[in-house]
């Protein structure tokens, strides 16, 4: 099974080779989108984020702005600021540097206008983008790659079919030297005993009841206990009925193998093999922490359905039953529900999901890219002031 992809001056390997346009300020959002759209070969993304923050929660943003420049499927980025916003564009330029990318950088303020800041980021974007196609894939090893897991949108089949299935894919990566990365601590709650049975030491098993505990105060001091609940009306409708059917369905995505550690949401983990990446259950708020963290790749499972996308990492989104796999063919790229319909087993899947990853690594479109669906959204863990 050969993969093809970028070796990058840091010895990392991406599997595509983007041209990011960072905007460090929800002000210059719609600017980054503007050079987008002029330029073939960038990608960028909107949000809300980038002033008012401090402490713990300004320090999390900024680590997910600098992870998603830093991630190996970006060969360069042009860091868009407006010029007074508390995440100053030239310190998370100067960060993503240390990666040995093109890092340029540009400042509305300084440039003098919105038009201005255009003009300056489309001449930088085009070289960038013609230096970055020169570049030529070459082979490399699943040991290379850091594949994130999330499930969204779950059913009845979720925890029996395509989540069991990534499970399998997960063990393939890890037995082959790789990374798999399992998120989502808000729908692990009522499964953690299950994690922490399987860490490598009593460090990373205490560690594992920890995140579980912060998570659940996050909510009673919203004056919510999540565990007596169940995380959306859309679960419910699925054919989930309580939150620990929702957990332990996607606990099985973490496969078999010993859990080697705990990071912190857009944080890059430090060893291979299974790795848990605190984050909430957001669809899009765990897909971002984890591509941050360097995930190249995301096996999506869904039930219900969902479009959810990446602009840095390609998504392979696996629907839990054929019904939805049909009726979401545009959106869905796999179906595991061959499984509940008793024509494949969870590790059969998982052989056509790898197959699916190798090409997809290689260069094949997932349909979240081709519909360019960029998604992207940071977990605030404090107010904005």
């Amino acid at each position: 099974m050969e993969l093809l992809g970028y070796r990058r001056s840091n010895g990392q390997v991406g599997i595509r080779n983007h041209v990011l346009i960072l905007p460090t300020i929800t002000c210059a959002a719609q600017t980054a989108q503007r050079i987008t759209e002029l330029v073939d070969g960038t990608v960028t993304f909107i949000h809300q984020h980038g002033c008012a923050q401090v402490g713990v929660d300004y320090e999390q943003t900024f680590r997910t702005y600098v992870g998603m420049g830093s991630n190996p499927n970006v060969y360069g980025v042009i860091v868009l600021g407006l010029g007074c916003e508390t995440h100053q564009a030239n310190r998370i330029a100067e960060k993503i540097k240390e990666t040995g990318k093109p890092v340029e950088m540009v400042s509305i303020q300084e440039e003098g206008s919105t038009l201005d800041a255009i003009a300056q980021g489309a001449k930088m974007a085009v070289k960038m983008v013609q230096e970055a196609s020169r570049q030529k894939r070459v082979p490399f090893d699943f040991s290379d790659l850091i594949v994130g897991t999330e499930c969204g949108g779950s059913d009845a089949c979720s925890g029996l079919s395509a989540n069991p299935a990534v499970g399998e894919v997960s063990d393939m990566i890890v037995d082959r030297g790789g990374t798999a990365i399992l998120a989502e601590t808000t729908e692990l709650i009522g499964a953690e005993h299950l994690l922490a049975a399987r860490a490598v030491d009593d460090r990373v098993a205490k560690r594992v009841y920890e995140v579980i505990e912060a998570m659940e105060n996050r909510s009673i001091q919203m004056g919510v206990d999540i565990r007596t609940g169940n995380p959306s009306p859309g679960n419910i409708q699925g054919g989930l009925s309580t939150l620990e059917e929702k957990s332990l369905g996607a606990a099985k995505k973490a496969g078999s193998r010993p859990l080697q550690e705990l990071v912190h949401y857009a944080e890059p983990p430090t060893k291979k093999g299974l790795v848990w990446m605190d984050t909430p259950g957001h669809d899009i708020e765990q897909l971002t922490g984890m591509v941050a963290g360097g995930a190249q790749i995301v096996l999506f499972t869904s039930g219900r359905g969902t479009p959810t996308g990446s602009p840095i990492a390609p998504t392979i989104k696996i629907s839990t039953n054929t019904s939805m796999f049909e009726r979401m063919y545009d959106n869905m790229d796999i179906n595991a529900g061959t499984i509940i319909d008793g024509k494949e087993t969870p590790k059969e899947v998982a052989k056509r999901i790898l197959e699916e990853i190798a090409e997809v690594c290689s260069g094949k479109k997932t349909k979240a890219e081709i519909l360019k669906q960029h998604d992207f959204g940071i977990w605030r863990i404090g107010p904005t002031f």
